[in-house]
């Protein structure tokens, strides 16, 4: 087959996929991206980079998000115009949407059927909104609506879509949820295992410039951005009780000291900057590693004695399925993303999000039954295996990708609607 990828980010959820079609012999993968990541390649997989066209428009306040999306539509439409001519007409198109680059593909390829990868929808009543119980005037909730203009355009071009949980998918408007399946990118189960004799012992767990020693026990928190959606400042808050319960614990923050979704501070401030300042905790005990190489991220995984999962109502992230299939003992949000994988006694405890003290309770009980606990480790693997393998969902993807581009300009026949589980 002849497969354009699309992501703003090299290679994003679709590496698995990408790694797998490029070594198929005889496929043509393209992947159309903004930020190529030099450093990566992907054996058999061809990098296209593109660019938004213009400059941002004077207009609007609302219109921005929009201005933004047509810039990276254009700028897309632009590379696929040239690969076009090169001769490059793809089978069937993979593309993340939400940014706006996906929305011009049918002007350029209008007979290649595309696969829409939808991660969220906005809602001005959804959980995520009113989650902080901010009040919001109308131009703010028209803007969050707002958002969703790109979305819309490719739901209703696409051949199908892909959501990565059921709960990211019921947020997706009624009409058009009988296009989207439910199908996760899929964790892999053989990279991400327990240690061989269980828990990593502290002493192997040689990160660089982090000092363990008289460590007894590891708190793990890891997020792309230490921010409020993912729960860092009730994290935080929690640390003092946690640390004076324990004195031989030590806490590892692993993540970017920067924001992925929550709201931005005001210029030369941080989250982590915030709390620290805040919260006095012992900090030759609490060690903020940044962001890790895989290896050393694995390993702290399986290191762990118990690992602290917080988000809002939002998206899944994939380190909180890693942790799991890792055999972690997960500390986990009693929110609607975690408990549609996590079950309170069978393979992790849940916590209540906003309270900092409920948070040290749990985590301390985690420690303090560490051996009554070791069903739940083998639980979340177990969880992992079943209902997240890579073995088991990336032929789901790879399914709907053969078989749209059989049916070609057929976009709109009827699929299979597979949920994998």
């Amino acid at each position: 087959m002849r497969i354009l990828i699309t992501h703003n980010n090299f290679p994003a959820q679709f590496r698995h996929i990408a790694e797998h079609l490029g070594r198929v012999p005889g496929n043509t993968i393209v992947f159309a991206t903004k930020t190529p990541r030099k450093e990566w390649t992907i054996p058999g997989v061809t990098k296209a980079v593109f660019t938004p066209v213009g400059e941002p428009s004077k207009t609007h306040p609302l219109a921005g998000g929009f201005d933004d999306a047509v810039r990276h539509g254009a700028g897309l439409l632009q590379l696929c115009i040239g690969l076009k001519k090169q001769g490059f007409v793809p089978d069937v198109i993979l593309g993340h949407s939400g940014w706006g680059q996906t929305m011009f593909l049918r002007d350029a390829y209008p007979d290649t059927p595309f696969i829409g990868y939808f991660e969220w929808y906005y809602r001005a009543d959804s959980p995520e909104t009113t989650f902080d119980a901010r009040p919001r005037n109308e131009a703010e909730l028209a803007a969050i609506r707002l958002r969703n203009t790109a979305i819309l355009h490719d739901l209703a071009s696409c051949r199908a879509g892909v959501a990565p949980t059921a709960w990211q998918r019921s947020q997706f408007p009624a009409e058009f949820q009988s296009k989207i399946i439910q199908a996760h990118d899929g964790i892999n189960t053989v990279y991400f295992s327990p240690a061989d004799n269980g828990l990593l012992p502290i002493d192997q767990l040689d990160l660089p410039g982090t000092n363990l020693t008289g460590a007894t026990e590891l708190v793990t928190y890891c997020s792309r951005g230490l921010e409020p959606y993912r729960g860092f400042p009730q994290f935080y808050e929690a640390l003092p009780a946690i640390l004076d319960a324990r004195p031989g614990c030590h806490v590892l923050i692993v993540g970017e000291d920067r924001i992925c979704y929550s709201p931005r501070l005001p210029e030369g401030q941080s989250y982590k900057s915030l709390m620290r300042e805040k919260v006095a905790v012992d900090e030759s005990r609490v060690h903020f590693t940044g962001p890790l190489p895989y290896g050393w991220y694995k390993r702290v995984l399986q290191a762990s004695s118990a690992h602290v999962y917080l988000t809002w109502p939002f998206v899944l992230s994939w380190s909180f399925l890693e942790a799991m299939s890792c055999g972690a003992l997960v500390v986990g949000s009693d929110t609607e993303p975690v408990r549609e994988v996590l079950r309170h006694g069978e393979n992790g405890l849940l916590t209540d999000f906003r309270s900092p003290t409920r948070i040290a309770e749990t985590v301390i009980e985690a420690l303090v039954r560490q051996q009554e606990l070791l069903p739940l480790r083998a639980g979340a693997r177990r969880t992992i295996l079943d209902r997240y393998c890579l073995s088991k969902c990336l032929p789901a993807h790879l399914s709907l990708l053969t078989q749209a581009a059989k049916d070609g300009p057929a976009r709109f026949a009827p699929l299979d609607k597979r949920v994998v589980n």
